[in-house]
């Protein structure tokens, strides 16, 4: 297959461009900095000459956004918006342009769209969509990619979880934090924790490429989310350290400043789970927290 992944470089680029390459497809990303011979420059906001590449490609997926791991500032705020709904107008803009068009469109968005819930399991079918700036953003953002309809075009948008990974995203730094003797719950530690395995988001990427039935938002996380305090506990017990440090919300309101981040990302339960994979057969390799962090450990 032809592939364009725009705003591949990240975390989740990457590692979707290295599984669909070693299945022998073509793989072609759209970046601000292209550094390789399969990286085409864009900025993500005017078409350009790399509008082309999307001629004849079987799969389009779009990655771009300003990182939410940052303070929200109104600076910030504006750019998180406009990075998600400028890149995903310009591709519907290149889209339309092609002769031979994508057969399936993948657009990111996030588990983030549902309310902070500790006890009501967020499917796509029932699943609670609140009301504040970032949950605004992911309804603006499927809004905007949703707007158009391509008779020709399949389009799925990704409602990721927290993507655990050795190679980038959150893991890394919940191991460090762990390994330091601060691997105890954050808040109150009763907030769910949605989460998935990055082998198996690229596996549930593949599988929705694959399946024509499934279009509209998916849920793309493991089946199993967990209480924060949980997730620490069996994160510690992996790792083998005996005991991790409490962290109240005024300390993370605190070290938020200071890291130049919001308490959100840690303190809102994502209590999501992906009835629409499990439903159409898909079969996780990592279902379980335990299983997915055995496994990061030991493929290090």
């Amino acid at each position: 297959m032809k592939i364009i992944i725009a705003a591949g470089t990240g975390f989740l680029g990457k590692n979707l461009e290295k599984y669909f390459t070693e299945k022998g497809n073509k793989v072609y990303i759209l970046t601000r900095n292209p550094k390789r011979q399969n990286e085409i420059s864009w900025n993500a906001k005017t078409l350009g000459e790399w509008k082309n590449i999307l001629e004849n490609s079987d799969v389009l997926i779009n990655l771009t956004g300003k990182s939410v791991d940052c303070r929200y500032t109104d600076k910030n705020k504006q750019e998180i918006y406009s990075s998600r709904i400028n890149s995903t107008k310009i591709l519907q803009q290149a889209v339309d342009e092609c002769t031979h068009k994508p057969k399936i469109w993948l657009n990111a968005s996030s588990a983030t769209i549902y309310v902070h819930s500790e006890k009501q399991l967020n499917t796509e079918e029932k699943g609670i969509i609140g009301d504040d700036f970032s949950m605004n953003i992911c309804k603006s953002w499927e809004r905007e990619f949703f707007k158009i309809k391509n008779e020709d075009i399949r389009k799925v948008a990704l409602r990721t979880s927290i993507v655990l990974g050795n190679n980038g995203g959150a893991f890394p730094k919940l191991k460090m934090l762990t390994k330091l003797g601060l691997g105890g719950k954050q808040g109150r530690g009763n907030q769910h924790v949605s989460w998935i395995h990055i082998d198996d988001f690229c596996k549930a990427v593949e599988f929705i490429m694959e399946n024509e039935n499934i279009s509209g938002p998916i849920n793309i996380t493991a089946p199993n989310p967990l209480a924060n305090k949980d997730f620490m506990m069996k994160l510690r017990k992996v790792i083998k350290v005996p005991f991790g440090l409490n962290a109240p919300v005024w300390q993370l309101e605190i070290a938020s400043v200071f890291l130049k981040t919001e308490t959100e990302l840690l303190l809102k339960s994502r209590n999501v789970y992906p009835e629409k994979l499990i439903k159409n057969g898909f079969e996780f390799s990592c279902p379980t927290v335990e299983s997915a962090f055995e496994n990061l450990m030991y493929t290090l």
